[in-house]
């Protein structure tokens, strides 16, 4: 049989044959991105395949249809991970298939996400994206004595911040605090899992207290354009800043511009970890799947070292599994795809997911976050009080929602508690 990839036909045609496998996924849905897929992606794969990306909205819409029918078409879904739950009853165990896939099952926090909180695997974790620490080479000699900038604690980078502020008569380190900067991401995926191992069920207490107190203090080596600051590859290519942290492609600018003057690095770590936020799809097989063995066959490929290259190459999501970048890539790939790599594999990795669950309230939900900062770092109001009031808040918007627990906090029946 010849290899081929079959161009999507319009939804309500698209039947499989028994020859076929339907890719159906809410990634790689621009049309760049999709024939980058089939064409470049897929092209080699050992058997044919249907590649049909979707909106949120059908692609949900036809799984659920399918499956309360039992009259399944879909072979392999793609989709981010907080997009399975919705789906979770209608996925297919794929314990056997990680088992084959010691590349992939290495990084056991990412790995462990994709059980959905139950105790088999529900999806197999595919590419990856996230936010990144970035630093003008300049600053590297002011690092304290003994710190490995790939295994920065969230007390060293104050210090570093502290020696960059004197030894060049103004603050270096640098956030995206602006109207549209991405300042709420940190404070969810990065500082509140590392000091609390928790987003929402330890917004207040003990160790959210010590964490901004701690970013208060840090605070004042931070440049104070930083509440202008929405990207953060301007203010690093002029100088402004040297040492930052951004999504990664908020700062490609900056890497592609001047890839000999600036390195990209893993977030710091503190009490309880390395928190960061990784955007992961994954990879699922639904129940009753046509032919089980030919998706195990696809999902397989995909996870291939050389695939997983050819997909960051059509998507601009990063590999799941370690691998060496070619030197063809585009400079801001090649410095960021090694931190990335280096963060989700660190031993104290602690990954927080995007929120899940929360609907038309995610931006009243990360509002929650901004203003904390705001209030507690800009105004210098008390810590505590700013905590309660806001907390208040926060549960209103859990309830509302009846969005329960996701990662790093534990698993909740009902709604997300906050203590």
């Amino acid at each position: 049989m010849l290899k081929k990839i079959i161009l999507p036909l319009l939804l309500g045609s698209s039947i499989a044959s028994a020859s076929e496998i339907i890719f159906y996924s809410t990634q790689a849905n621009p049309l760049k991105e999709a024939d980058a897929m089939r064409n470049d992606v897929l092209i080699d794969f050992d058997g044919t395949v249907k590649y049909l990306p979707q909106e949120a909205g059908p692609f949900f819409s036809r799984i659920q249809a399918e499956s309360r029918t039992n009259s399944v078409t879909l072979g392999v879904l793609g989709a981010l991970h907080g997009q399975f739950p919705q789906i979770k009853d209608s996925l297919d165990s794929v314990d056997d298939v990680i088992a084959q896939l010691p590349e992939v099952s290495a990084n056991k926090t990412i790995t462990a996400l994709g059980k959905l909180g139950t105790d088999h695997q529900q999806y197999i974790p595919w590419m990856q994206a996230t936010y990144l620490m970035a630093a003008n080479k300049k600053a590297l000699p002011y690092l304290p004595e003994g710190a490995n900038i790939n295994a920065l604690t969230y007390d060293q980078l104050a210090q570093w911040a502290q020696n960059l502020t004197e030894a060049t008569g103004s603050p270096k380190l640098g956030f995206p605090a602006g109207e549209k900067g991405l300042m709420h991401r940190f404070i969810q995926g990065y500082l509140y899992p590392s000091f609390t191992h928790s987003v929402v069920t330890d917004f207040r207490g003990e160790d959210a207290h010590k964490m901004w107190a701690y970013f208060r203090s840090l605070w004042k080596n931070v440049n104070p354009r930083s509440t202008a600051y929405n990207l953060m590859q301007d203010p690093l290519l002029t100088g402004e800043v040297w040492v930052a942290f951004d999504h990664s492609a908020r700062l490609k600018g900056a890497f592609d511009q001047k890839p000999n003057d600036f390195i990209a690095f893993p977030a710091p770590s503190a009490k309880y970890g390395r928190g960061f936020m990784p955007v992961i799809a994954g990879l699922a097989i639904p129940k009753n799947t046509p032919d089980r063995a030919a998706s195990v066959k696809l999902i397989k490929y995909l996870s291939e070292p050389s695939v997983q290259i050819k997909t960051l190459k059509a998507t601009g999501f990063y590999p799941m599994v370690d691998v060496a970048l070619p030197k063809d890539l585009p400079a801001n790939v090649r410095i960021a795809g090694k931190a990335i790599a280096l963060q989700a594999n660190a031993p104290d990795a602690l990954p927080s997911v995007l929120p899940v669950g929360l609907g038309n309230l995610s931006g009243q939900f990360n509002k929650v976050y901004s203003d904390t900062f705001q209030q507690i770092i800009l105004r210098d109001a008390d810590i505590d009080k700013v905590l309660n009031r806001q907390a208040k808040r926060l549960k209103t918007l859990i309830n509302r929602a009846k969005a329960p627990c996701w990662a790093p906090d534990k698993e909740s029946d009902g709604p997300c508690p906050i203590n």
